[in-house]
């Protein structure tokens, strides 16, 4: 006890101007509205700091699992569009359930594997048979489409790219309705051309191009990319249609497989169309 106060007698003075100085800095801030709004600011302005360090941190984790959310969401408003929809009645201008049944679905995937340097250009997708997918399914993302079924294990699929030989999905360019077919000489991942547009039509560039639908594989109107430029073929009335693709495969990631739900009945009625023979 005499050691205490001992110390309080010695150091008395310093103790004093030690809370002189706490009652100063408090009735300081208390009653000067700018050096307290300074102070709450500055306060305020190092909290956020540490906040939006600590949000750029953890977003990443985030990340997958928000891109898997925007997927589901995707599907769900595709699923609404027209273009998913097989009309059951015509002649009325009513519309309810009855009119409409789903032609199409979608399966969301990702690209764990992918090439676009060769002149046949396949990826592989992480579902398989499980989730139902089949050969010879379309394959889209959200800028466009990128390619189609080619094999299938249980747990993956290898997709033909739209940057392969012979790919021949059918195509039309916006609004005139002009189709052919796509193709891709092997070059440059960025552009393809359609096959079949005769020269006696005119066509705007950056005309947009986007699928026809008839093959069952894809629903109509899928982006495919923009007109940009063309020249006649020498010695043929037909135009060379150069596009520029809507999807730049070399950055794929996300995709949906296209689950046609009508395709076998169309494919079956298809079937028994005649040959016509050889004369």
């Amino acid at each position: 006890m005499r050691n205490l106060i001992a110390f309080f007698k010695r150091f008395r003075v310093f103790l004093v101007f030690v809370v002189l100085q706490l009652f100063a800095i408090t009735t300081y801030f208390s009653f000067l509205n700018f050096p307290r709004a300074r102070y709450l600011t500055t306060a305020s302005s190092v909290s956020g700091s540490i906040l939006g360090a600590k949000h750029e941190v953890t977003k990443h984790f985030n990340l997958t699992k928000n891109n898997q959310n925007l997927q589901k969401e995707n599907i769900r408003l595709r699923k609404q569009l027209p273009e998913s929809f097989h009309r059951l009645q015509y002649g009325t201008v009513k519309i309810n359930d009855t009119l409409f049944r789903q032609q199409y679905e979608y399966i969301p995937a990702l690209v764990i594997n992918s090439t676009v340097t060769k002149r046949n250009n396949y990826f592989t997708l992480d579902i398989g048979s499980k989730q139902k997918i089949k050969r010879g399914m379309g394959v889209f993302s959200d800028k466009g489409i990128v390619g189609i079924v080619h094999n299938v294990s249980e747990n993956y699929a290898v997709v033909k790219s739209v940057l392969t030989e012979n790919i021949n999905v059918d195509i039309m360019i916006e609004p005139i309705g002009l189709f052919g077919l796509l193709k891709w000489d092997g070059r440059d991942p960025r552009r393809g051309s359609i096959a079949g547009i005769s020269n006696d039509q005119s066509i705007k560039k950056w005309s947009k191009v986007v699928t026809r639908g008839g093959s069952g594989i894809f629903p109509r109107g899928l982006p495919v990319g923009r007109i940009e430029k063309l020249k006649p073929v020498e010695g043929k009335p037909l135009w060379d249609v150069v596009i520029r693709f809507s999807e730049d495969y070399r950055a794929l990631q996300r995709v949906y497989v296209i689950k046609n739900l009508l395709r076998e009945e169309q494919e079956n009625l298809e079937s028994e169309i005649p040959v016509d023979k050889e004369e």
